[in-house]
């Protein structure tokens, strides 16, 4: 008894005990990751306290689920995931880090895990091995590499069992003693807390990564003349998470909004006020498809939210008729332009007030594309370091941005290839647009209308020839009342019509311009009235219909199925 106590005052002196284990809150928890933190707490013990250590956790508690209390039965699921030794146990063989613990039912775990209770073998007989090792195989292992003394104490946090923890000794070191076991469960009290902290602290980024994702687009809309793909890539810190987001709405006669934009904040408000404003966003444009006025509208939105938030926002729209984009920016970072020939520029577009400051309006800049050209929208979190200045990673962005002019890079892939996700700590959503002058099994006709009464047989005329064209003869009755009623009200309201036209997408679209400023209502016609009953017609025999502003008055149009 005297040489083994004096074995381990050689192993561990008295005095060095509190500052051990005061050195184990400075070594353990250094972050809020629960693998990681059940790695520091195996690497810590050995060897001062064991020459081998390994740490299960509850299944529950990886989920972020709380752990087992003591009204619970049985023996909860536990996954290996950490271990640590000294060089000569390294092969001995626990379970491989990510599996479920073997627990056969009689091991000296499964009582640990049970009554709650740390439990302490000193190996001699055989019969003593198989009580620590769930096979017959690994009982030889331990009496192969000298081990002769075990323990395993329960991580315990808050009156709830986390997981244990088991060391060994092999070989000339002593065996455990009760001195050792009190000490262990020190270790383990303190490194419960860092696992339950890492816990709790997961499963609230999870539950705001989870929220952003379903407050973003689940699927992409058909996009005439693009080509679309998305990406969004959470913080590695929860307070990083919430308040960037993406969208693609569809909008009259195969044009698209691209709509890209940053709540100054984290966490579950910047996740709430994200899905308010895209919300509010979708909606602004189906009324306005002239990006500034959005913008203008949306930041009188912003200012109207209780909690007094800011966000950056850039919108632009796409139209496959003209060739162009129309863009305009809320304090959000610039887009790149990249060309078929690999050139990547930053568009200059005027920069105003984030949205909630209260500064407007907003100026717009038109770009024309060409087939092959890609315009990538993205939240600052891609372009931010905290080691590299933001021009830096502009530049590196450009970059990586060009390289996809000469490969199939899509969002997915330019967003790996700008940060890992360990480095991020900030959110980032990226998008990235691709033109195209071809429209597959799409197809957009334009026509100029005269500005006189003949323009409604012009108009009925053009899109009965090209619907035959189509092979859609089937549609050309409605299709020649509701671009006559379209006309009419052009002609009425609306200083004569502008431009007729017709998309053939999944659905028939046909649409009609004007300068007049008021959108069409549809009217409450009496028996006795001679008119205002042409949009109640369009509303039967159509599936929808809408009307939105444009720069220069309105657009009218009405949409509908194509017969199987």
């Amino acid at each position: 008894m005297r040489r083994k106590a004096a074995a381990l005052a050689d192993r561990f002196g008295e005095r060095s005990r509190l500052a051990w284990l005061n050195d184990a809150s400075s070594r353990i928890g250094t972050t809020l990751d629960l693998e990681q933190t059940a790695r520091e707490l195996a690497e810590f013990a050995v060897p001062r306290l064991s020459d081998g250590c390994a740490v299960d956790l509850l299944e529950s508690v990886l989920r972020g689920e709380e752990g087992e209390r003591s009204t619970s039965t049985g023996i909860p699921v536990t996954r290996a995931i950490a271990v640590a030794s000294v060089p000569a146990l390294a092969d001995l063989e626990p379970d491989p880090i990510g599996d479920v613990a073997v627990h056969p039912g009689a091991l000296s775990t499964d009582r640990c895990l049970m009554r709650r209770e740390s439990v302490m073998v000193n190996l001699e007989a055989p019969a003593d091995f198989l009580k620590v090792a769930p096979s017959p195989r690994r009982a030889d292992k331990l009496r192969e590499k000298g081990v002769h003394s075990f323990m395993a104490v329960p991580l315990m946090a808050r009156g709830v069992l986390l997981g244990t923890a088991d060391f060994v000794r092999a070989g000339s070191s002593p065996p455990f003693t009760e001195t050792d076991v009190a000490l262990a469960e020190e270790l383990a009290s303190k490194a419960a807390v860092f696992v339950d902290n890492a816990r709790l602290y997961g499963r609230e980024r999870e539950h705001v990564v989870s929220l952003q994702r379903s407050l973003l687009p689940r699927v992409t809309p058909k996009t005439p003349g693009l080509t679309v793909s998305a990406d969004y890539a959470p913080a590695a810190d929860a307070h990083g998470v919430g308040g960037d987001w993406y969208d693609v709405v569809s909008l009259p006669s195969g044009r698209i909004a691209l709509v890209v934009g940053d709540v100054m904040g984290h966490g579950l408000p910047a996740a709430a006020t994200m899905g308010r404003l895209r919300t509010v966003a979708r909606t602004l444009m189906t009324l306005d498809i002239a990006p500034e006025r959005v913008l203008a509208r949306l930041d009188l939105a912003t200012r109207d939210l209780e909690d007094e938030q800011v966000a950056t926002c850039l919108c632009a729209v796409h139209d496959p008729a003209e060739g162009t984009y129309t863009l305009a920016s809320a304090g959000h970072p610039p887009p790149l332009l990249v060309d078929a020939e690999g050139r990547a520029t930053f568009l200059d577009v005027p920069v105003g007030a984030p949205l909630g400051a209260g500064v407007i309006p907003y100026d717009a800049l038109e770009l024309p594309v060409r087939d092959g050209d890609r315009l990538v929208l993205y939240s600052d979190g891609l372009v931010k370091d905290r080691h590299e200045d933001v021009d830096i990673q502009l530049d590196r962005l450009r970059d990586s941005a060009a390289a996809m002019a000469f490969g199939e890079l899509d969002a997915a892939g330019l967003m790996a290839s700008e940060h890992d996700a360990e480095g991020r700590f900030d959110e980032a959503v990226l998008l990235v647009a691709t033109s195209r002058s071809t429209m597959p099994d799409a197809e957009l006709r334009v026509w100029e209308l005269p500005g006189d009464g003949t323009a409604a047989s012009a108009a009925r005329k053009l899109v009965t020839e090209q619907l035959e064209l189509w092979g859609l003869a089937d549609l050309s009755d409605i299709t020649e009342l509701v671009v006559s009623e379209l006309v009419a009200n052009a002609l009425r309201y609306g200083s004569g019509p502008g431009q007729l036209r017709l998309l053939r997408d999944d659905r028939v679209m046909v649409e009609v311009s004007d300068t007049g400023p008021d959108l069409p209502q549809i009217q409450h016609a009496d028996l006795q009235d001679e008119g205002g009953r042409g949009l109640q017609l369009i509303n039967m025999l159509c599936r929808r219909w809408g009307s939105c502003r444009t720069t220069t008055g309105k657009v009218v149009w009405a949409e509908q199925d194509i017969p199987s």
